[in-house]
């Protein structure tokens, strides 16, 4: 992938995690739930994401792409966010050309970051279900 925006973002917005507890009336179970559920997910939508683009399917890859963004969102996941906000936007810059050609491309200079952002960011929202989110023993 092309060094966008995305992925010089930090890799999580403690933030938004703290924000979804007080959405959540301070339930800790709802909100464990909650980023667990996203963590099991993640490795489906990165496929999906991945599968999408090989096959050139544009729509599909669209879909996909909207779907993790939207999902890595709601956790703060924000350098994976911004990274699917990057592709985004290639996607769009894509329009007219020959999908069966420019997508299997874009999954070439993609799914390695991709991947590897989503490991980053499962270890770091797991260490925050432990209740280690500095990465602390």
């Amino acid at each position: 992938m092309p060094q966008g925006d995305g992925s010089m973002l930090p890799l999580l917005d403690e933030a938004v995690l703290a924000r979804l507890r007080v959405e959540l009336e301070g339930n800790e179970s709802i909100w464990r739930i909650f980023v667990q559920d996203f963590l099991a997910q993640l490795p489906a939508r990165i496929r999906r994401v991945s599968q999408a683009l090989t096959a050139g399917d544009d729509d599909d890859a669209m879909d996909a792409v909207l779907s993790l963004r939207t999902s890595t969102q709601m956790v703060g996941a924000e350098r994976l966010s911004g990274l699917s906000r990057d592709l985004e936007h290639s996607l769009r810059n894509t329009h007219g050309a020959d999908p069966f050609t420019i997508l299997p491309r874009l999954a070439a200079a993609n799914a390695e970051q991709l991947k590897r952002c989503a490991d980053q960011t499962d270890y770091v929202l797991r260490r925050h279900l432990q209740g280690r989110p500095n990465g602390t023993p």
